[in-house]
C-alpha cells in the first residue's frame, strides 16, 4: 500500500495508540476500523484497544506487538517504530535504552521468547492477509458445507459396505457341520450329490468300480454315473427313490453312518433297490 504510506513524522511525545489513530483518521482517505479488522482478520475490539492503548483487552504479549506491526503496516506507519513505542509502554524496554539505540542491551530469556514468537505471530498474521484466507473468511460456510457432505458420504459408503461384509461372515459362521460322515471304507476320492449332503440319510461309496443310477418317486433319473473306488454320492432324503447298481456288490451302502448289509453280490447288476433308511439297515456286512 505505498499509496497510503504517510509522509508525516509523528510527534515523539505521542504514543503508539495515537499515532495508529492519526493515521487512520487523517490523510487522503480515512478508514474505520470495521473495515481494517475485516481485511486484517483481527477483532475490531483488538484495535480499537491498540488506539486507546488498553493493552489488557489483549491476548499475550506476543499477540499484541503482532497485531501492532500489521496494524501500522495496513495504515502505511512504521511498525518497527510501533512495537518499540508499545514495549516501551509495557516497560519491556527501559526508557533510557530509546537515547542509546546503538547500544544493545542484553536480552533477558523473557525478551528474546517475545521476540522469537513475534515472529512467529508476523508469520502467522502474513498469512492471514494473504487472498487465500480472504477467501476462507468469505465462503467459510461452503467449505463447512462441503467437510459436512464428505462426512455424510463416507458414512453411507461404511454402511453400504459394513452388511454385506457381515452378511458374508455370518453365511461362512452359519455353513452346517454335517454328522452324517461315517466312517468309509475307502478313502474319499470324489464327492457328488453334495447339495443333499445335510439331510441324506443314505450315502453310496463304490467299493469297486460300478455303474449307479437313482430316480426318484416319478422315474425320473437324478444321478446317473460310473463311480469308481472311493467316489461319494449323497442321495436325496425321501424313501421312494430306487437305484440300480451295475455291479451290486461293489457299492457300499451307508445308512445314517452305519453300513449296511450287501444288496447284491459282486459283478451283478441290482434293479429296484428301495433307498430307505429303515429298510436298509441291518447287520453290517464283513469286509
Amino acid at each position: 500500500m505505498a499509496e497510503d504510506i504517510k509522509d508525516m513524522k509523528p510527534n515523539a511525545e505521542m504514543t503508539a495508540g495515537e499515532i495508529l489513530r492519526d493515521a487512520r483518521t487523517t490523510g487522503r482517505r480515512k478508514r474505520e476500523i470495521p473495515t481494517i479488522a475485516k481485511q486484517l482478520c483481527i477483532r475490531e475490539e483488538f484495535l480499537e484497544a491498540l488506539e486507546n492503548g488498553d493493552y489488557t483487552v489483549l491476548p499475550e504479549v506476543v499477540y499484541i506487538l503482532g497485531f501492532a506491526r500489521n496494524y501500522a503496516m495496513e495504515l502505511g506507519v512504521d511498525p518497527d517504530m510501533i512495537v518499540e513505542k508499545i514495549k516501551h509502554e509495557m516497560g519491556l524496554i527501559p526508557n533510557d535504552a530509546v537515547d542509546a539505540p546503538q547500544v544493545q542491551p542484553e536480552k533477558t530469556e523473557t525478551v528474546k521468547h517475545t521476540q522469537k514468537t513475534e515472529n512467529f505471530i508476523q508469520k502467522l498474521n502474513n498469512v492471514k492477509d494473504s487472498k487465500a484466507c480472504q477467501f476462507v473468511v468469505k465462503y467459510w460456510k461452503w467449505f463447512v458445507g462441503g467437510l459436512v457432505l464428505v462426512i455424510v458420504l463416507a458414512g453411507i459408503m461404511f454402511l453400504l459396505i459394513s452388511p454385506s461384509g457381515k452378511k458374508h461372515t455370518e453365511a461362512v459362521a452359519t455353513v452346517p457341520v454335517v454328522s452324517n460322515e461315517p466312517a468309509y471304507q475307502q478313502p474319499v476320492r470324489e464327492r457328488f450329490g453334495t447339495e443333499n449332503r445335510e439331510n441324506a440319510e443314505i450315502i453310496l461309496q463304490a467299493a469297486q468300480e460300478s455303474w449307479v443310477k437313482v430316480e426318484d418317486a416319478r422315474g425320473k433319473t437324478v444321478f446317473s454315473r460310473v463311480l469308481v473306488p472311493g467316489d461319494v454320492y449323497y442321495v436325496p432324503a425321501g424313501s421312494k427313490n430306487k437305484a440300480t447298481f451295475g455291479n451290486a456288490g461293489g457299492v457300499d451302502v451307508w445308512v445314517r453312518g452305519e453300513l449296511a448289509p450287501d444288496v447284491g453280490a459282486d459283478n451283478t447288476r441290482k434293479t429296484g433297490i428301495v433307498l430307505d433308511a429303515d429298510a436298509l439297515s441291518g447287520v453290517k456286512k464283513s469286509k
